[in-house]
C-alpha cells in the first residue's frame, strides 16, 4: 500500500473541520491525524505529530493563522506543506500567506473537487521531492520552483522541460498558413533538424505535446503509400 501524507486539519469550527476531514480522507494518499481549534493546539500537535501536511484557517481565536504559519516555519525537521482553507478574501493576507510559502490557497466554502485537486498537486511536489537527486540541473530547479503540477503535465520520463519548450516553439515556427508562405505542419524531422536533436527525440517530445492537447497530429501519405506524421499546433 502506498504510504499515505499525513495531515493536521486547523479548523476553530468543529461543522466545518468534520467536512474538511471528510474532504481529505476521501483522497486515498492523505489521511487526517490530527485536529486542532485554535493556534497554540495546532502549534503542539505539529510538533508532536509532524504532519507532512497542513490544513490552516487564517482566522482562529486566539494566535493569528498567518503567525501560525511563520512559526510552522520555524520547526525542526522537513519543512511541512501549508495549504490555507480560510474565509480571508484580503490581498495583504494571500501576499503574506504565499511569502510563508502555502502550496496552495482556498476560499470557503470550497468543494470537495477543489480540495482534491490541490492535493493531488501536493502529492505530485512531494514525488517530484523524494525523487530529485542530491544535486539538481537546471531543468530539475525549475521543475521544483515552478510549483504544484498534476503528474498529466509533467514531461514522460527522460525529457525535459526545456526540451518540450524548444520543440513547441519550433513547432510553431514551421508552421503557419496558406496565405503566409510556411507549411501547416511540419515532420519530426523537420522539427528535429530546427531544434538541433535526433529525430526520434523529436517525436517524442512531439507526441508529448499532442497527449497535452497542445500539439495536432495527422498522417500524410506519399508515393510509397507509408504515411508520415505531420503535426502542427493545437
Amino acid at each position: 500500500m502506498t504510504e499515505q501524507a499525513r495531515t493536521l486539519v486547523v479548523e476553530d469550527d468543529p461543522a466545518v473541520a468534520v467536512v474538511h476531514r471528510g474532504f481529505v480522507e476521501s483522497h486515498p494518499r492523505f489521511v487526517v491525524v490530527g485536529e486542532a481549534r485554535n493556534g497554540a493546539d495546532a502549534l503542539q500537535l505539529a510538533s508532536a505529530l509532524r504532519p507532512d501536511l497542513v490544513l490552516l484557517d487564517l482566522h482562529l481565536p486566539d494566535i493569528g493563522g498567518l503567525d501560525v504559519l511563520r512559526r510552522l516555519r520555524l520547526l525542526p525537521g522537513p519543512p511541512v506543506d501549508v495549504v490555507a482553507t480560510t474565509a480571508a478574501r484580503e490581498l495583504e493576507s494571500v501576499r503574506q500567506a504565499m511569502a510563508g510559502g502555502v502550496v496552495a490557497y482556498l476560499v470557503k466554502p470550497f468543494t470537495s473537487a477543489a480540495l482534491r485537486e490541490r492535493l493531488d498537486e501536493v502529492w505530485q511536489r512531494r514525488e517530484d521531492v523524494r525523487r530529485a537527486q542530491t544535486t539538481l540541473d537546471q531543468d530539475e530547479v525549475d521543475q521544483l520552483l515552478a510549483g504544484p503540477r498534476t503528474a498529466s503535465t509533467l514531461p514522460p520520463k527522460g525529457l525535459s522541460e526545456r526540451s518540450r519548450t524548444l520543440v513547441q516553439e519550433a513547432l510553431s515556427r514551421l508552421c503557419g498558413t496558406a496565405e503566409d508562405g510556411r507549411a501547416e505542419d511540419a515532420s519530426a524531422a523537420e522539427v528535429a533538424e530546427s531544434v538541433g536533436m535526433s529525430r526520434v527525440s523529436a517525436r517524442r517530445y512531439l507526441e508529448h505535446l499532442v497527449a497535452e492537447g497542445h500539439a495536432q497530429v495527422s498522417p500524410r501519405y506519399g508515393s510509397t503509400g507509408r504515411p508520415e506524421n505531420r503535426y502542427r499546433p493545437a
